[in-house]
């Protein structure tokens, strides 16, 4: 029988739900994080948005500090540190010092996208060359930066030197996937908003994983949506939240994370919702006998290392209920 009892972790893009205001959307995220802690939960990521003032993950580094200030044991980390937009010193020098301060508790995931539109890009880049076609040196540079004494050139973090932060690799298309299996890291595909790729991803990083003084065997790590309830059709009505999440992702529109509703109908076209549900397809949702279900059927199919979910749920008692009734099936309670 395949085992879905594996580490289960959680992704935080801290969005701001309709009527609250940023620093109302900030403790939430620290809520969640004890909550998620307390229920087990392996670690907590927190994602890097830029222009989006629906989300409040611009400054991850900033929101990583706070969150480890307000927890004790769960791992955080960034999901993900979007490295166009940074000089890897600068994130090594904040890496470094988060884990001088919290040790054996931070994780670096890195990814190449910018997070945001192209103008925004633009006003966040380093240089005004393409630093996406860099990243594969960047993620070099990271590793060096945090590695031994010995391995260091001129230029050093310090703290960072000797810190050895884990470092994961994160995509939502199969370009990562080499680089990850190349570098012999561990690899983490972003199926809770682009699902399209992620089987073809799974096999291109297990097929040419190289092993590396990082990890002996590949890690595959998948983030995916979770929506669980006490019953089927709860979880279905609270998933109208996620929906309107992600027709706001279509439209380009900047509304808040919604309440539930009781039908979509009324609210997208057939094309939205086409658009929508494309990006959502990866979702575990109902109640604790479905969700196993389908997890069990994942598992099946993709033997992952690791699940890391996002549960986009307006209410946070609700949200929170979520991730226990998650956590409890990855049990076997």
């Amino acid at each position: 029988m395949t085992n879905i009892n594996i580490p289960v972790s959680v992704l935080n893009l801290a969005p701001i739900r309709q009527g609250q205001e940023p620093k109302d959307a900030i403790d939430s995220m620290v809520d969640l994080a004890q909550a998620t802690e307390e229920m087990g939960y392996k670690r907590y990521w927190i994602a890097e948005h830029h222009n989006t003032p629906t989300l409040v993950s611009s400054a991850t580094s900033i929101l990583i500090k706070h969150t480890l200030e307000h927890t004790k044991t769960i791992r955080v980390g960034s999901g993900g540190v979007m490295l166009p937009n940074h000089s890897p010193l600068v994130v090594a020098e904040q890496f470094g010092t988060m884990a001088t301060i919290y040790p054996s508790r931070l994780d670096l995931g890195l990814g190449r996208a910018p997070g945001t539109d192209m103008m925004t890009a633009s006003a966040l880049r380093r240089s005004q060359n393409d630093s996406v076609y860099t990243f594969p040196d960047d993620v070099n540079s990271l590793l060096t930066y945090f590695g031994p004494i010995e391995k260091q050139g001129y230029v050093k973090a310090h703290p960072g030197v000797g810190t050895n932060i884990p470092v994961y690799i994160l995509g939502s298309s199969t370009d990562s996937a080499y680089l990850a299996a190349k570098l012999g890291l561990p690899y983490v595909f972003a199926s809770h908003f682009a699902p399209r790729y992620m089987e073809e991803a799974i096999s291109i990083y297990r097929n040419r994983f190289q092993p590396s003084e990082y990890l002996d065997s590949p890690y595959m790590m998948v983030c995916l949506n979770v929506i669980a309830a006490e019953t089927d059709e709860e979880a279905s009505i609270e998933s109208t939240t996620m929906q309107q999440f992600f027709l706001n992702v279509v439209r380009g529109s900047q509304t808040p994370l919604q309440p539930p509703v009781d039908s979509m109908d009324n609210i997208w076209s057939h094309q939205e919702k086409e658009m929508a549900s494309s990006m959502s397809s990866v979702t575990f949702m109902g109640s604790k006998e479905t969700v196993k279900a389908q997890l069990t059927k994942f598992q099946d199919k993709y033997h992952v290392d690791e699940i890391m979910a996002v549960s986009y749920i307006f209410n946070a008692d609700k949200q929170k209920r979520s991730y226990e009734i998650f956590k409890d099936i990855v049990d076997g309670n």
